[in-house]
């Protein structure tokens, strides 16, 4: 029987983070995971770069049904404050667009950081340790193939159930489940959205092309890049959108937003000029060929009526794209949904009806938008548990 003060299930980002804040107030921590490496998800983040924070970080840029419970945790440990770790480190990091922070070697420096401060708090770490049971009385007690680990404080910091190749599995929510804890709806985030078989029909040849528009969903909008895939749409805009849209809802793209082509039409309008080849001007020419093929009659821009005309445009301004599903939480950076924030405390991550019990990261009812701050989550819950555990 291993005797700690805290054990924490899930050596990721927020585990990790939660470790090395519990271990500097002198607690006794063992980190327990299943895979043989730490920060998995980290390193595969932004490309191998790790996209670690976003200096914009607010609730706004994040999903919960609960818009107010990240708010404590995002003051306490803010972007600022991990940068401050990794100058300390000596790791160089620069800027991308929308505030979006990178690691400028390589996401294994963070990793390594992580792992020098754990072994500074004195955290023990157990990989390729696998659970079979968990049980409290007084304490908790986490049956393994390494052994009986015995707690005052457990800890679940396992992730959603998005890249599952990584080893992502349901546990977490399994162990809510078992002691009792609701969880909210989950399904795949910031994730590639799938065409009607339709539209597959018409596109399926642009893979790989892709356009700059604005998209709005549920109210929600989104400017960047479109990319069209084998087998739907992907790209920062979709991406963004994905985590607002749910089966059945339709997808506005305005294709004209952010490109001044009205004067070039309104100029051509009289001219023998097809509208397919003045908009290949600023569109690439495979996409809007198939786009035209699909939702207007090309012809010389002089041959349409002023009506037909303004339904151009109007198509352009608002192209409707109802996908048939997602790429599921294999092609899924997060899960939306989980851990019910009304279970939880704010300021804590400890469950109200289990004493001892914090939830932290991802596998809480708190998913970011693209860019940095589901990182961000990650390291703010940590923090905030770690001070309590």
């Amino acid at each position: 029987m291993i005797n700690r003060d805290v054990i924490i299930i899930g050596a990721g980002a927020a585990g990790l983070m939660c470790a090395i804040e519990a271990g500097k107030r002198g607690r006794k921590v063992s980190v327990i995971d299943h895979s043989g490496k730490t920060g998995q998800k980290i390193r595969v983040s932004g490309g191998g770069n790790c996209n670690f924070t976003n200096i914009n970080t607010g609730p706004e840029h994040y999903i919960s049904r609960n818009p107010h419970f990240c708010k404590s945790a995002l003051s306490r440990f803010t972007p600022t404050d991990f940068i401050s770790l990794l100058g300390k480190h000596g790791i160089k990091y620069h800027e991308k667009e929308n505030g979006q922070m990178f690691c400028s070697n390589g996401s294994v420096e963070i990793i390594n950081m992580l792992r020098k401060e754990c072994e500074k708090a004195g955290v023990e770490m157990h990989l390729n340790c696998r659970i079979s049971g968990i049980n409290k009385q007084k304490f908790f007690e986490v049956l393994t193939n390494r052994g009986s680990f015995l707690s005052e404080s457990l800890v679940i910091a396992t992730g959603g159930l998005s890249y599952p190749k990584l080893g992502a599995t349901g546990f977490g929510h399994k162990i809510a489940e078992k002691f009792g804890i609701k969880a909210t709806l989950l399904k795949p985030a910031l994730v590639p959205l799938t065409f009607s078989r339709k539209e597959l029909n018409i596109f399926s040849e642009l893979s790989g092309v892709s356009v700059k528009a604005n998209l709005s969903c549920n109210n929600k909008e989104f400017y960047g890049h479109i990319l069209f895939t084998h087998k739907g749409l992907s790209g920062p805009a979709i991406l963004q959108s994905s985590s607002y849209w749910n089966n059945g809802d339709i997808i506005h793209i305005d294709l004209l937003a952010g490109i001044d082509i009205s004067t070039a039409l309104v100029e051509k309008r009289q001219s023998r000029i097809e509208i397919k080849n003045l908009l290949a001007r600023h569109f690439p020419k495979r996409f809007i060929q198939e786009w035209c093929e699909m939702y207007i009659q090309s012809k010389p821009m002089c041959r349409y009526s002023d009506k037909e005309f303004e339904n151009i445009i109007a198509r352009l301004r608002n192209w409707e794209v109802k996908p048939s599903g997602t790429e599921g939480y294999g092609a899924a950076e997060v899960t939306l949904g989980g851990i019910d924030t009304n279970e939880l405390s704010s300021k804590t991550m400890e469950a109200k009806k289990i004493p001892g019990l914090y939830f932290i990261g991802e596998v809480v009812d708190v998913t970011g938008q693209l860019g940095g701050y589901n990182l961000q989550w990650a390291w703010s819950s940590g923090y905030a548990a770690g001070q309590y555990v």
